[in-house]
């Protein structure tokens, strides 16, 4: 029996400061959600998580790109439906134009709504989208993935040869409405196929947008099961640990009371 170095408190003070150190790393899961609270916890999934979060914030980034293209996409097709009714119409003037019934002053009337309606086909044809141009010859590149890759979307523009020989015409003589018409045929073809290679865009788009969805969900499944702590399992844990402490406190006490019998030798 030995008072100077009493083994058995020694002992059970390193089993309760390990139990002690168990018990608050549980207790920090358990407050964080998170089993990775120090990079010591899984030094490899640390690392593969942060490149994961990093995935999926870009693909969250990319995801708003492809919903600002959709509404760019949407834009045009609003613009392009009015441009429609306005060709229509434009055309029907042009019809009526050549009707032998009528004379030059009946003609200029008409040429004058002709005239407007090209106006307003022209000027549709400069608006944009938050300082992007939505009708140009060449078609914007929209970010598809996490990546940075693109694909370039078709351009529909309004002042191709198409429109541009439509809303230069007149119709104030049976001649130059007759000549107007064929513009004007020539520009709602146009404008039909200008009208399929927007629908075109959207439906990429909305497929682009529904992929990045469930990539980025997948990718957030795949980081949960790596960092995000399991409530049940971890509460076990802390219920163990929280014993083991209480116990390991009580026999650190008793521990340190044993080299007290060695009194009852000296009396």
């Amino acid at each position: 029996m030995v008072i100077n170095t009493n083994v058995s408190a020694l002992s059970s003070s390193r089993l309760l400061a390990d139990s002690s150190h168990k018990l608050a790393k549980s207790l920090a899961r358990l407050s964080s959600g998170s089993k990775i609270v120090s990079p010591e916890d899984d030094a490899a999934g640390l690392a593969v998580s942060n490149r994961l979060d990093a995935q999926i914030n870009r693909t969250t980034a990319a995801g708003n790109n492809v919903g600002n293209a959709l509404s760019f996409s949407q834009t045009q097709d609003g613009f392009l439906q009015k441009v429609g009714k306005a060709l229509d119409r434009m055309s029907e003037l042009s019809v009526m134009s050549q009707d032998i019934t009528k004379s030059d002053s009946d003609r200029a009337l008409y040429n004058k709504e002709f005239t407007n309606l090209a106006a307003y086909v022209t000027n549709a044809g400069t608006k944009d989208f938050n300082g992007v141009s939505l009708f140009s010859s060449t078609g914007q590149a929209v970010t598809q993935d996490s990546e940075g890759s693109t694909f370039t979307m078709g351009a529909a523009d309004l002042s191709s040869a198409s429109y541009t020989g439509a809303t230069s015409a007149t119709i104030s003589t049976t001649t130059t409405a007759a000549s107007a018409l064929t513009a004007v045929k020539t520009a709602i073809t146009q404008l039909a196929t200008d009208r399929a290679t927007v629908g075109a865009n959207m439906s990429r788009l909305n497929a682009t947008s529904e992929q990045l969805g469930v990539l980025n969900q997948n990718l957030q499944a795949a980081n949960s099961r790596i960092k995000d702590v399991d409530v049940a399992e971890e509460s076990t844990r802390f219920a163990k640990y929280n014993i083991l402490v209480q116990a390991g406190t009580a026999m650190l006490a008793q521990a340190n009371s044993t080299p007290q019998t060695a009194l009852r030798l000296l009396g």
